[in-house]
This record gives structure tokens, C-alpha cells and sequence, in this order.
């Protein structure tokens, strides 16, 4: 029982660590929402700038890599042009009700450090944890399907949305995959596509606070604030889909085999 209390307590720590650009946005976010005494300066662009001086603070402390760096600017570019495209004037998926001077059209730029959370938590829960696999599909397989992914987020609001379809395919690709992590030690294992289901509920409870603290508001909310529904579980999970698969084209997978004799693990770019 002792052995199972440290190693659940180092398991929160890592997870802790993992989250820290996240948790740090989130804060700033709710704080803000409550006292923000800075005249001259609106309050997403004192997000931006927040953000930006945070990373700065974790790469000069080596917190942070610089291949984890390079992960949150793709992430930042990525999710920008989709950004740009869910809150057009023709779209209105959501919008940002305040001020800004940093910022692209309708898009402030500190949105893009929310994907870029997710893609950091990625990278650096992937490094805490040691990740292995198993059964884990072609590289070139995952990069396909995330592609379709990005493309329909777009695609939806003119044809027909096959993001039931990519779940589909999403769960014949990785059924088997499992996924080993270390917490102290050890090796535990889950199944990859469970990992992925609680990560995005977690999301979506962030994206709740975020909500709550008038960073964004979805037309449902224009007249009072209200809970996210589940049904946008589906788009956090395919997003999560998408930030794995980024973050492999940087990260070593490392795939276990098994034989009757042994147990092996190499990494594989395939």
C-alpha cells in the first residue's frame, strides 16, 4: 500500500510538471477574470506577452527543450490558421469578446498558445514518462489519418462531417495499441486510446474555465455563460489524435516486442 501511495504521488507530480504551460495559462486566465488592474494594456494582449515570457523563463531554466520549443510553435501556427477560419464572419464557431492589439482579424494571438499547451504537455509527459508501445500502427498511416483530421475541421462546415468515420478509423488503427509509461521504476501499461479519452476530458474541463473566464464564447453562451457540451468530447479527442501524431514526428517511438523467450524495445520512425 505504501509502494502504491509514493508511486501515485510521484504519478501527480509528473503529471504536474507535464501541465505546467498549461496550468500557467489557465491561471493567468482566471486571475485576470477577476483583477486585472493594467490600464493601456488590453487583457489578451497581457496573455500574450505572459505566455510568451514563460516559455522564455522555462527554456532559460531548462524546463523546457528546445525540440519541446519548436513542438509549441508549430502547434501556435497550426492552430491559428484554424483559428482564423472557425471565428471568420462567415463561420462564427466562436469568438473572442474583448479587446486585443496583438492579434490577426478576428484572432488574438495568445489563442495559439492554448493548442500549444497541449502540444507541450505532449512532448514533456512523453520525456517524464519514458513512452513505449506496443502494436503501435505505421508512422506514415498516422500522419494520413491525422491529416484527414485537420482537413475536416475545416471541410464540416461546407459537406457532409466524417469525423465519425475518423473516429472509426481511429479505433481499428490503435485497438491494440498500448501504451507503457515509468512512473518511478516500473513499467504500467493502459491502452493508448483510453490515455487519449481522459486527456481530452480534461481538456474539455479546462476549456470549460476558459469559457467561465470570458476568453472565448461559443453562440450558446452569448447571453449567459453555460456548461461546454459533452458531444465537443469528440473534436478535444481527435484533437489530442492530432497533437500525438505532431508530436511523433519529433519524438523516437519505442516500440516492445514480444517473444516467447524475451521482451525487447527499439525505436522505430517509421
Amino acid at each position: 500500500m505504501k509502494t502504491f501511495i509514493i508511486e501515485f504521488w510521484r504519478f501527480g507530480l509528473k503529471q504536474a510538471n507535464a501541465c505546467m504551460f498549461g496550468g500557467f495559462l489557465l491561471a493567468v486566465m482566471l486571475i485576470t477574470r477577476y483583477w486585472y488592474p493594467i490600464e493601456g494594456l488590453h487583457r489578451y494582449d497581457f496573455i500574450f506577452l505572459a505566455a510568451i515570457a514563460f516559455q522564455v523563463f522555462l527554456l532559460i531554466f531548462k524546463l523546457e527543450t528546445l525540440r519541446e520549443a519548436f513542438v509549441i510553435i508549430v502547434f501556435h501556427l497550426v492552430a491559428t490558421v484554424m483559428e482564423l477560419f472557425k471565428t471568420s464572419d462567415a463561420i462564427g464557431a466562436w469568438v473572442y469578446p474583448e479587446a486585443y492589439v496583438f492579434g490577426i482579424a478576428n484572432v488574438p494571438l495568445f489563442t495559439g498558445f492554448m493548442y500549444s499547451a497541449v502540444g507541450s504537455y505532449l512532448a514533456r509527459v512523453w520525456r517524464l514518462f519514458d513512452f513505449q508501445y506496443s502494436y503501435y500502427p505505421p508512422k506514415w498511416a498516422t500522419v494520413v489519418l491525422v491529416t484527414l483530421v485537420y482537413i475536416n475541421f475545416f471541410s464540416h462546415h461546407f459537406i457532409w462531417d466524417i469525423r465519425w468515420l475518423l473516429l472509426a478509423a481511429t479505433l481499428l488503427m490503435f485497438y491494440r495499441t498500448t501504451i507503457y509509461f515509468k512512473v518511478i521504476s516500473t513499467h504500467r501499461s493502459m491502452p493508448l486510446l483510453l490515455g487519449w479519452f481522459l486527456v481530452a476530458m480534461f481538456i474539455w474541463f479546462a476549456e470549460n474555465i476558459a469559457t467561465f473566464a470570458n476568453i472565448w464564447i461559443y453562440p450558446n453562451q452569448s447571453d449567459g455563460w453555460e456548461m461546454v457540451p459533452l458531444a465537443k468530447l469528440s473534436s478535444w479527442f481527435l484533437l489530442m489524435l492530432l497533437s500525438f501524431v505532431l508530436v511523433t514526428l519529433i519524438k523516437d517511438i519505442k516500440v516492445r516486442e514480444s517473444t516467447p523467450q524475451k521482451e525487447s524495445v527499439h525505436a522505430t520512425a517509421d
